[in-house]
């Protein structure tokens, strides 16, 4: 059977083949894994559909199949008991000759057709007409008889302009292979050509859909997060005897809930189609994660159900899934806000982009200690930078600074949301 690339959902059409699990000749059974493919969202394991015998591998590694494109043949049990057989029967031969190199495989009774009048004739001229094979390639692309032609070479042989003129009016053209030339250097000097494929050229698309979908804007303020990590530094300890890294992510998420019920604009998704704003009644956070083949973002889901410590655990079980590229596609879907922390890489302010279709993306900067007055004393504070891009179309100015004020009011006073 010609087993095609399935879709496997999320609006995926193609992937790159990262390794196959199996080679030409071997045997597999259903449900054995064949190959890994990186989609648009993670590396997914391909099943057989059928046991059989892999008979051709249609698409190598680090080539991309699309959707729908055979990507192997497999041989089913039927085919390959009677194929083996006679494989069997014919590695089972006697060898009756023997001479000074070995043993001779005994030639079989089988008939020499004797050939045509026809044949013969046409094996005569084709023998008889001096042309070069490619001269003859070009002349069987354009349909012409060599036979009719009277070459104009030095010694009679059919050059390939002979064919050219000799070809019919719509076919004087020759179609040549388009041969890409890549440089690998310039005036400058020597360069390197990285292919932008997998999952960067994804990101690459994702990124340019957004900023052509959007109307990008981003809104910039700073909070005192002096008493959060006062609190951070207190139950961190108590996180690590459990085996759960605190970090300051699951404080933020948890600052994000009462201010997105109070903003539901904010917690919303666009559908550009039917020109609608849906506005979600759940809250799923997107945590976008860095890794080595770029950008992916885990959703936590239902996030107001959570205790801290549970939502500590998901984002570190979470970004681990997604640096090994084994998450699960389901994890990756069904955001309605984005979180990008920056502040992890000591980066202050950004632009995030908007992880269409929903509406806006909180950057989180990093934390740092400043000199504040503070009622008329100078004091050293912990502050950290927020920049909160959004959808200017859905979300007004106004609108997305109210956000954001509730969202510091969260974070400076932490027990608001603590108290479980």
């Amino acid at each position: 059977m010609d087993f095609k690339f399935p879709d496997v959902g999320e609006g995926i059409t193609e992937g790159e083949i990262v390794q196959w699990l199996v080679k030409e000749g071997d045997v597999v059974q259903q449900d054995q894994v064949l190959a890994k493919v990186e989609t648009d969202k993670a590396v997914v394991d391909i099943p057989s559909p059928v046991a059989g015998r892999v008979a051709k591998i249609m698409v190598p590694q680090g080539k991309v199949v699309k959707v729908g494109q055979t990507m192997i043949v497999i041989d089913e049990k039927g085919k390959i008991s009677s194929k083996s057989t006679k494989q069997q029967q014919k590695a089972e031969k006697k060898f009756k000759s023997v001479g000074v190199v070995g043993e001779l495989e005994e030639a079989e009774d089988v008939p020499v057709p004797t050939p045509t009048r026809e044949e013969t004739k046409t094996t005569s001229q084709h023998e008889d007409i001096l042309a070069m094979p490619a001269v003859r390639k070009i002349a069987k692309e354009l349909g012409v008889n060599l036979s009719d032609i009277k070459g104009s070479g030095g010694h009679g042989q059919i050059t390939e302009d002979d064919v050219k003129s000799a070809a019919p009016t719509e076919k004087k053209i020759v179609t040549r292979p388009n041969v890409q030339v890549v440089k690998k250097y310039d005036f400058y000097g020597y360069v390197e050509h990285v292919p932008l494929h997998g999952l960067r050229k994804t990101i690459a698309n994702n990124m340019i859909k957004s900023q052509m979908s959007t109307a990008l804007v981003t809104h910039m303020d700073e909070c005192d997060v002096t008493h959060l990590v006062e609190i951070r530094e207190k139950e961190k300890d108590k996180c690590e005897k459990e085996g759960v890294h605190l970090t300051y992510l699951p404080f933020v998420i948890k600052a994000l809930v009462p201010a997105l019920a109070k903003h539901p604009l904010v917690n919303a998704t666009i559908d550009d189609v039917n020109q609608d704003i849906i506005l979600k009644k759940y809250y799923n956070i997107g945590i976008a994660v860095d890794t080595e083949e770029g950008l992916i973002v885990p959703v936590i889901k239902n996030v107001h159900q959570k205790k801290l410590i549970d939502l500590a655990k998901e984002i570190t079980t979470l970004a681990t899934a997604a640096r090994n590229r084994s998450i699960d596609l389901a994890d990756m879907k069904g955001g309605t806000f984005t979180v990008t922390n920056v502040g992890s890489l000591g980066g202050t302010y950004a632009t995030p982009i908007i992880n269409y279709p929903e509406v806006a993306n909180l950057g989180l900067g990093k934390i740092q200690e400043r000199p504040v007055i503070r009622k008329g004393k100078l004091e050293t504070r912990y502050i950290m930078t927020l920049s909160l891009s959004f959808d200017h179309r859905i979300i007004d100015g106004a609108e997305a600074a109210r956000f954001l004020n509730d969202v510091i009011i969260h974070l400076e006073d932490p027990d608001l949301f603590l108290v479980e």
